[in-house]
């Protein structure tokens, strides 16, 4: 017994236990955190965002990654596909480049020519209807009549689906009937008409003709958009410094629309490398080493005859990793702007 303790202090209190012997203040701050817990914001979000990041990162990411270890294995036919670790390999993609890097000789590998019209697609596409586009929208800015009808009539191709647009070309470009060498005949040009898309000269050019007349209204629309933005006051700055119109839009004007054409290129690119089905309507499966893409070839490896799914598992991974190749530059400055 403690001799120290007075007789007349309170005895010494003793905490009530529950809940399996938790004391009473420790179970009022668990049901205070999980209450908390149960009323935040992440909580109460979790059925808008959970089942569609379930569902992107099964069918998309996990597709991609799939297809990504099948491109290790030499999976063919209707046999099952090994998933061995041990024996992932590279030999797919060796093989690609190797045929690549073969070059453009006369009947030489299929890869090159697939990957070469990949790139000049690519490129020339995007460059052209960039071109275009900022041309009829420096057009549509001088506050012509019936503007709206105009940006009406230049967006509505892009509101056409591939395969709508690759039928419409192949009839344009039918050498007997098409508007093309109709109109050639009409106006006493008729020495010139050609069978656009069969002569292996112009089946690229054509393809990306016809890809330009779709995508240059969304072209105009962006840099419509952008030349908006710029203030009036820059205009008439630059009037007062003297400057021509030719020099205040190269000087002054189109450098300030670096963002809408950086937006724009990334859009037309990943287009053109999804260029797959119009491809596809117009020539099919074999559309010759003049217009064939890495897109046709991957199917053509799949499913029209060869059952080659390996080898173009390695074709579709290196499609994603140039779409990535596309979109990261853009992602990674709009980061750095604190845009994303």
């Amino acid at each position: 017994m403690d001799t120290n303790q007075s007789p007349d202090s309170d005895p010494p209190t003793e905490t009530v236990s529950t809940d399996g012997g938790l004391p009473v203040e420790a179970t009022e701050s668990t049901e205070s955190t999980l209450q908390r817990w149960r009323r935040s914001e992440l909580v109460k979000s979790l059925p808008f965002w959970l089942p569609a990041t379930l569902l992107v990162g099964l069918f998309v990411y996990g597709a991609i990654g799939w297809n990504f270890i099948i491109s290790l294995t030499d999976w063919q036919g209707l046999r099952r596909v090994t998933y061995n670790p041990a024996e992932f390999d590279l030999d797919n993609y060796f093989e690609f480049f190797g045929k690549v890097a073969e070059g453009g000789l006369l009947g030489g590998p299929q890869e090159y020519w697939a990957f070469r019209n990949t790139f000049v697609l690519l490129i020339l596409f995007t460059v052209v209807a960039l071109i275009v586009g900022l041309l009829l929208a420096l057009l549509v800015d001088q506050k012509i009549r019936f503007e709206n009808s105009f940006r009406t009539v230049f967006l509505l191709p892009m509101s056409l689906s591939f395969v709508v647009t690759a039928v419409f070309w192949a009839w344009m470009y039918n050498p007997s009937s098409g508007m093309i060498n109709e109109g050639l005949r009409l106006v006493g040009l008729g020495a010139i008409t050609q069978n656009w898309i069969s002569d292996p000269q112009f089946k690229l050019f054509a393809v990306i003709f016809a890809l330009i007349w779709q995508f240059s209204g969304y072209c105009m629309v962006v840099y419509l958009a952008g030349l908006r933005a710029i203030p009036t006051d820059q205009y008439e700055a630059a009037k007062v410094d003297g400057a021509n119109t030719l020099k205040m839009y190269w000087r002054v004007i189109i450098p300030q629309l670096r963002a809408s054409t950086t937006s724009a290129a990334v859009v037309l690119m990943v287009f053109a490398l999804k260029a797959f089905d119009f491809l596809f309507v117009m020539f099919g499966t074999q559309p010759g080493r003049s217009a064939d893409i890495l897109a046709l070839m991957m199917y053509r490896e799949a499913f029209a005859g060869t059952a080659n799914w390996a080898y173009a598992s390695a074709i579709a991974t290196i499609l994603f990793v140039m779409a990535l190749g596309v979109i990261s530059p853009y992602l990674y400055r709009q980061y750095k702007r604190g845009a994303l």
